[in-house]
């Protein structure tokens, strides 16, 4: 999603097909399973950065015959989600482009109002979030959840992962994002209004030989041919070879026996 006027932020993942790969892997029960109390039948929902929209449509199954809407700033994807959603045979959820700022939506139009990974990218997070209330019904809900990298944690030992990690906390920072963005949703959520806010936690886990060939094999790529590797070098972050030996140690971790990784997220339902 864009950020608003003096909040200039970029996506630091861009759509480059790996990125993409990923997004298309998130459902709610990976990805959205805190919320699933509130996605009863009939529910009106806003869906905000739904990317290619494999977490909108499963929300649309869940809540049907309630109003489904997914919203990003990024055509290519919202045509991606909307050949989804139209193979899926779903005539409940519709996609639009939309700016997260400036939501083309009125006052209390929504029960649940819902982001996943979008609140790190975006340069003012308490905005975003006074914003998604906006367009929510008194009651409903506001959800967030946000991965903390900093929190993340892998096996075995490697330097080039490590490497890894400095790089994307300057990059991500340098366009305007909070990479640990999983730890300060309780913080945004109080200074954008909320006074009823709860907080939970889980994590993804990569291990098996399959988890950690996709996982591996995604950010062997974005390490060298993503927005994230273009910033890199244009802020002077990592040289290329750098990136090569950052892609060498995603693929070390793929095809290490032992290899796990474990990303941590904070999750927030805040009450309109």
């Amino acid at each position: 999603m864009s950020s608003r006027p003096g909040a200039p932020a970029t996506y630091t993942h861009g759509h480059h097909e790996s990125v993409l790969r990923s997004h298309a892997w998130r459902t709610v029960a990976n990805s959205a399973a805190y919320l699933q109390a509130e996605l009863v039948p009939g529910r009106r929902v806003l869906d905000v950065g739904s990317g290619p929209g494999t977490i909108t449509v499963d929300i649309a199954e869940r809540v049907a015959p309630g109003r489904v809407v997914g919203v990003d700033a990024a055509e290519v994807v919202v045509e991606q989600a909307r050949a989804l959603a139209a193979e899926r045979g779903l005539d409940t959820v519709e996609f639009v482009v939309a700016d997260l700022f400036a939501l083309p939506f009125d006052d209390d139009s929504f029960d649940v109002v819902h982001a996943h990974q979008v609140l790190q990218h975006v340069g003012d997070p308490v905005a975003a979030l006074r914003e998604m209330r906006r367009v929510t019904v008194p009651e409903g809900v506001v959800a967030a959840r946000e991965v903390d990298y900093h929190g993340t944690v892998w096996a075995p030992a490697s330097e080039g992962l490590d490497r890894w990690m400095d790089v994307y906390q300057q990059v991500h920072r340098g366009n305007g994002g909070e990479p640990d963005a999983g730890r300060a949703l309780r913080g945004w959520a109080l200074e954008a209004g909320f006074t009823d806010v709860s907080c939970t936690a889980s994590s993804w886990c990569f291990s098996t030989d399959d988890e950690r060939t996709w996982w591996g094999d995604s950010w062997a790529a974005r390490a060298t041919e993503s927005a994230f590797a273009a910033d890199a070098v244009a802020r002077g972050v990592a040289t290329a070879a750098e990136l090569d030996a950052i892609a060498d140690a995603w693929r070390a971790w793929r095809d290490a026996p032992d290899g796990v990784l474990m990303m941590p997220h904070g999750e927030m339902i805040a009450r309109a």
